[in-house]
């Protein structure tokens, strides 16, 4: 007996509206994530300010504070956090393999990246800084500027490190070397009259060392830091991004201020209340 027409395309419409319905039902990462009942966060464990062991063996740094304030927005608890130790190359396949929920790992934002991850809003913007003596010859970057060959400028050893430091300091002479440790001794030592290298860094050095250095008051090279999520869930995104918004302009900025206190050593100035600084 042959189907009516109209009773066979309401059949086949059916049988297309069930067959897509899997990808609905397995649910976003916000809900499995809130069902375990804690976050699963991808970091490192060795650079500091970002993530690092303290002298008691507790992770701590801003990436490790940026999952604290998601936890918390999840949990209203920001300690409910399983951490994945990974290194810098396992960053986006621990994310697409589902091995982490979230990796906040001082992470660049790369067009190349984001074909395969989805990154969060911002939470911090990098870039390259030059640090002083606080009792050195220079005062600040236009003395350095104006000081010309004259200045000598030590930078971790990088193919990049001589045309880095010559986009802001064309003339000056540039001391390569092996180590980190080996750039801020050659300022203690007089051997160089600057330091170059990324500000976040530098804000830390400055800050475990007070009154000893200064900043020069000129950045470039600027690149993003977000976090990163699996691709194709906006729920989870959206939540997350959420987070981190409300932390950085909302009902929990005291959390992230105090960190950026705490890791970089400035005050920032609380959001603007009235219309939304978004839209400026």
């Amino acid at each position: 007996m042959s189907i009516p027409f109209r009773a066979g395309l309401i059949s086949l419409v059916a049988a297309a509206f069930l067959s897509s319905t899997p990808v609905l039902a397995d649910g976003s990462k916000l809900d499995e994530v809130l069902a375990r009942g804690h976050l699963v966060l991808g970091t490192g464990s060795t650079n500091a300010p970002w993530h690092f062991k303290s002298a008691d063996d507790k992770l701590q740094g801003f990436d490790v504070d940026m999952g604290h304030i998601i936890a918390k927005a999840l949990f209203g608890d920001p300690d409910k956090i399983e951490y994945v130790n990974q290194s810098s190359d396992a960053r986006i396949p621990n994310i697409t393999t589902g091995k982490v929920d979230i990796t906040c790992q001082f992470m660049t934002v790369t067009g190349e990246r984001a074909q395969q991850v989805a990154f969060t809003i911002p939470y911090y913007r990098e870039g390259v800084g030059l640090m002083l003596k606080a009792d050195g010859q220079y005062a600040d970057y236009g003395a350095l500027k104006a000081a010309g060959s004259s200045v000598t400028v030590s930078v971790l050893q990088n193919v990049y490190a001589e045309s880095m430091v010559h986009a802001a300091l064309p003339d000056a002479k540039v001391d390569q070397y092996e180590s980190v440790d080996l750039i801020y001794q050659a300022l203690e030592s007089g051997r160089a009259d600057a330091v170059a290298t990324d500000q976040s860094s530098l804000a830390w050095y400055m800050t475990q060392n007070p009154g000893r250095y200064k900043d020069a008051g000129f950045g470039w090279n600027p690149q993003t830091y977000a976090c990163a999520v699996k691709r194709g869930d906006q729920d989870w995104l959206n939540f997350v991004n959420t987070a981190l918004h409300e932390a950085m302009t909302g009902v929990e900025f005291d959390s992230y201020a105090k960190s950026y206190k705490t890791w970089f050593g400035k005050d920032l100035a609380p959001p603007q209340i009235g219309f939304p600084v978004e839209y400026k």
